[in-house]
């Protein structure tokens, strides 16, 4: 047997999420051993203890690894006669059925390793909207000038016009500070700015302002 194998099984820890089990990788190498003809039939394998020896494994790993493959018809297990290889093609198709089965574990594994970072994701999802609502909760305590945005429509009295013509401060009570528009800000437009369709508002004022903002320009 490789030594490459050997190390994987003895000195690779168990993680804990693995997807194979010890004994399994045993009886995988063991009916690859028995195609490659390393292991004809009719031999006899050795004992669990020289077996257990050679894996680095319990006697109790390789009596699993025994019946595994004796489930799949590949060697026969008699009482204080031993083990011996009863099939060449069974071990080929068990190797072909592990190689099915080892996959839909690994997809499993994977699903829920993809779960288990989600619900990791939305934790702090959570959390960091929990602490954005409450710095926003005492950012506007402190704010005796809150803002609002107000969107002008197509067909708005607005459109064309600037604010000092629609005398925008007397009739609303609200100063507006900046202007939103096509992706850019203009920061204290003044009363002389001509406003177009789509325009943002972005304006301070008391609670009634969006209110007389939305009756005087739609």
């Amino acid at each position: 047997m490789e030594n490459t194998v050997q190390e994987t099984l003895v000195s690779s820890p168990r993680k804990r999420h693995e997807s194979v089990a010890v004994y399994e990788k045993i009886a995988l190498d063991i009916a690859n051993r028995i195609v490659r003809g390393e292991l004809a039939e009719g031999s006899r394998l050795s004992g669990r203890s020289v077996m257990s020896s050679e894996y680095g494994v319990s006697p109790e790993t390789i009596r699993r690894s025994f019946s595994l493959l004796e489930e799949m018809q590949v060697v026969e297990v008699k009482t204080n006669k031993g083990v011996s290889v009863i099939s060449r093609e069974h071990a080929k198709k068990y190797i072909t059925e592990y190689g099915k089965s080892n996959e839909n574990r690994l997809l499993l594994l994977r699903l829920r390793q993809v779960l288990e970072e989600r619900e990791e994701v939305d934790r702090e999802l959570f959390t960091l909207a929990k602490d954005l609502i409450e710095s926003n909760d005492r950012f506007s305590a402190s704010n005796p000038f809150p803002t609002y945005e107000y969107s002008i429509k197509e067909g708005s009295i607005a459109v064309g016009n600037c604010l000092g013509e629609l005398d925008f401060w007397q009739k609303t009570g609200a100063t507006v500070i900046a202007v939103r528009r096509d992706g850019s800000i203009l920061l204290s437009p003044g009363p002389d700015l001509t406003l177009n369709t789509y325009d943002i508002l972005i304006f301070v004022g008391n609670q009634d302002t969006l209110a007389k903002t939305e009756e005087l320009l739609d």
